[in-house]
């Protein structure tokens, strides 16, 4: 794995794609693929910057939530030639540089640039003041070649991160796959619960999510579970349980599909594949059970597991004293 560093770890004279980079799409891809090409011949690292945290968030108080946490994007950047990932921490001081400053300090005494490439909508600086126009001038008086990559569009529009926020907010994963190019996917801790979804006859792992990973729609989906390299199929409640509990906060539960599992401590990856249904309430915990069994056989069609125990129904007793707990 690719370190994570502060810049003032970082591994010198760098090669830099510098941005936010969130969701790693096509654009970023090409932005990263810049540099890589040209680290080698200048015997360069090839190094993503990006700033933590957002810069919103420091200079309007907003909570911007992220589609790549740093651990994830780290696993991103290896496969495309990166060396390391190095996290600027975004402060009100830097906030406050100008975009001379920024270059001097950031680039050249920090991080000893040779090159960099930027999209062609990077601003920096204070109040957002410097554009690649300003970049150019600044580097080349500093003998840091810049390298400027084309926004990518398609026939709706400029491909950005918002919208692959906006996808993931209608529960369109298949546009949100389209747009990054890859499947989305968080991971989380199985931490223990109250037990409610095994007294149902359908156990689930309790997923604590990091609270700044960006989620998609409240809902009932189709998903993947990866537990220790093994792909599961399984279907993901995100959200409250307006059945059981109305005032309970939103959770992340998820029912692994003819499995019987002792999950509780585990880390599990999740990729949503498909919203099933919209969260309701219901009449009775009857009537919310038979959905249950609705929405796994749903799953198990849609993920193409036909034939694997648990279709339409709880997994197997087979002489327990009950269905064996995802989580306690």
């Amino acid at each position: 794995m690719i370190p994570l560093r502060s810049p003032d770890q970082a591994a010198r004279p760098t090669a830099i794609a510098l941005g936010s980079f969130d969701g790693l799409h096509e654009g970023h891809r090409q932005v990263i693929a810049s540099v890589v090409n040209h680290a080698a011949a200048g015997q360069l690292v090839p190094t993503v910057v990006s700033f933590w945290p957002h810069p919103r968030e420091v200079l309007h108080g907003e909570a911007r939530l992220r589609l790549d946490l740093p651990a994830e994007k780290v696993d991103l950047l290896e496969p495309l030639g990166i060396a390391q990932l190095v996290l600027v921490p975004f402060t009100p001081a830097l906030a406050a540089l100008s975009p001379e400053a920024f270059v001097e300090q950031v680039l050249v005494q920090q991080l000893q640039a040779r090159l960099v490439a930027v999209g062609d909508n990077f601003r920096f600086g204070s109040g957002r003041s410097g554009d690649t126009h300003t970049l150019r001038e600044l580097c080349a008086a500093r003998d840091i070649a810049v390298l400027v990559q084309p926004i990518l569009s398609d026939s709706s529009g400029r491909l950005s991160s918002s919208r692959i926020r906006c996808a993931l907010e209608a529960g369109d994963l298949e546009e949100a796959t389209r747009l990054l190019g890859r499947s989305y996917r968080f991971g989380g801790r199985v931490v223990r619960g109250r037990g409610l979804g095994r007294e149902l006859g359908w156990p689930t792992a309790n997923l604590q999510v990091d609270g700044r990973k960006f989620l998609p729609q409240q809902g009932v989906y189709a998903a993947w579970v990866w537990l220790q390299g093994e792909r599961l199929p399984a279907v993901m409640n995100l959200g409250p349980q307006p059945t059981v509990d109305p005032t309970a906060p939103s959770a992340v539960e998820v029912h692994v599909l003819g499995q019987r599992l002792e999950l509780e401590g585990a880390e599990l990856l999740v990729e949503p594949v498909a919203l099933l249904r919209q969260q309701q309430r219901f009449e009775s915990l009857d009537a919310l059970v038979a959905q249950i069994a609705r929405d796994a056989a749903r799953a198990e069609e849609l993920l193409g597991s036909a034939g694997w125990v648990g279709v339409g129904q709880a997994p197997a007793d087979e002489g327990s004293d009950g269905p064996q707990q995802q989580n306690p």
